[in-house]
């Protein structure tokens, strides 16, 4: 994996096998900058205290589920769901790391329905499920000397293929070709082999994350588990902890790098809105195409700014409403709903993560009537490229900051992520026979309340 700054874009994560906790694995960790740590059966008994591992803080579990993160970075909240869960919140992202049943199948697909529940408890949160799932996802993902193994029952990988639709979320340990299995053992002469260790991630975050299986520490000289570990590199800038008064050395002086820095900086999303004399080309586009073939008459601007496009959309005979959180606007939270269209211009790519995006169409499906649809317009990844390299721009979570000093970022968000979005937020495509916007330069996606 190609790990990148501490404190820019990514944070590598490692889920770890079963095994003991030496000094090998914070060695081995501290070489990839790994910050945060999940590990499933990392020592024996489950009871007794846990290991210390240097330059990293223990922060809940036992020898069944535990955590650890690097000491630079603020402690998450950590819970326990049930006995094979443990949940971590690292800022916006939820991670549930699992040890699913290792005996019987019906436990097994009985706990990747729980698992799905849980996943709905997240209300579209972005989440990540990873761990030992002691299962083969397909047929060929375990086998028995020769053979198909016939370890995992079609149950199981029913119950998991519902839990990736009902969650939107993506196998991203799948890969193409042949299997990466990740634990290996002789069992009466014969080898036994599992792709069984799986990281499954909001749809939305997959594209840009890199997710590595690395093997070694099963079977290098330095091993020190007998399952491989996943490397995930997240699009998730940790804050920043106070490094421990009772350390002898920092992890600054192991690595010779620099501590993560804090994310104290303000968010001012609505300093990126524009002064405008007229409308949007955007505005201009929904009044010449979509009102009169949707049969719109009352619209809402969701993030409407200073309220130039909704002056624009009265003067065209619709019934319209402004709306954005940003107090001296002047568009306070309409109290009506059931709108025919919402649109939601230039927001998503100013959000400064996914939780936020998903929470802004939610909001914006709120005002929806049913039946209703969602226009969502944003700044294309194209765009924003050659914006932030042009600008100097720094790396911040999955984008830029435009600007550090007035606390602005920026994202550049296609067509199609803002679709996967809008599926964690309750909206769909609208279908094929909908109206297509003429608008070069932005991405562009209309949405339904109702699938399309």
């Amino acid at each position: 994996m190609e790990d990148r700054p501490r404190g820019g874009r990514g944070v590598p994560l490692q889920a770890c096998g079963h095994g003991h906790v030496p000094c090998d694995l914070a060695a081995w960790l501290r070489s990839r900058d790994v910050a945060v740590v999940v590990a499933q059966e990392p020592y024996k008994p489950a009871g007794r205290r846990p290991p210390v591992l240097p330059g990293y803080v223990f922060v809940g579990g036992d020898g069944h589920l535990a955590a650890w993160v690097r000491e630079d970075v603020r402690v998450p909240v950590v819970s326990a769901p049930t006995h094979w869960a443990q949940r971590l919140e690292l800022g916006w992202l939820t991670v549930v790391q699992v040890h699913l049943d290792a005996y019987t199948s019906a436990a097994r697909a009985s706990q990747l329905i729980d698992l799905a529940s849980m996943a709905a408890g997240e209300k579209g949160r972005p989440l990540l499920i990873c761990g030992d799932f002691n299962l083969a996802p397909r047929q060929e993902d375990g086998v028995y000397g020769d053979e198909v193994s016939g370890f995992t029952a079609d149950a199981e990988r029913k119950a998991l293929e519902q839990l990736l639709d009902s969650a939107g979320l993506v196998e991203t340990t799948k890969g193409e070709g042949d299997p990466t299995f990740t634990f290996e053992r002789t069992f009466s002469g014969r080898l036994s082999r599992f792709r069984c260790d799986l990281a499954l991630l909001s749809d939305h975050l997959a594209p840009e994350t890199p997710v590595t299986t690395d093997g070694t520490v099963r079977t290098g000289e330095q091993a020190f588990t007998d399952h491989s570990a996943l490397l995930l590199d997240l699009p998730v800038t940790p804050d920043a902890a106070d490094p421990p008064e009772d350390v002898l050395f920092s992890i600054g002086e192991l690595t010779g790098a620099d501590p993560a820095p804090g994310v104290h900086r303000a968010y001012q999303p609505h300093k990126t809105a524009m002064s405008r004399q007229g409308p949007s080309p955007a505005a201009r586009a929904v009044t010449a195409t979509l009102t009169g073939p949707l049969g719109v008459s009352t619209l809402l601007d969701h993030g409407c700014g200073r309220g130039a496009d909704v002056a624009h959309y009265r003067s065209a005979g619709l019934e319209a409403d402004g709306y954005d959180p940003h107090a001296d606007f002047g568009w306070p939270r309409p109290e009506r709903g059931g709108y025919d269209l919402v649109t939601q211009a230039f927001v998503l790519n100013v959000l400064p993560n996914p939780w936020e995006r998903v929470r802004a169409l939610q909001d914006a499906a709120s005002f929806v009537r049913p039946g209703g649809h969602v226009l969502v317009v944003t700044r294309s990844p194209e765009e924003i490229t050659k914006a932030a390299a042009a600008g100097g721009w720094a790396r911040h979570h999955d984008g830029f900051w435009s600007s550090e000093g007035k606390g602005t970022f920026q994202r550049g968000i296609s067509a199609e992520e803002a679709v996967l979005l809008g599926r964690h937020a309750g909206l769909a495509p609208a279908g094929n026979s909908a109206p297509r916007l003429s608008l070069s330069g932005v991405s562009h996606v209309l949405l339904s309340t109702v699938a399309g």
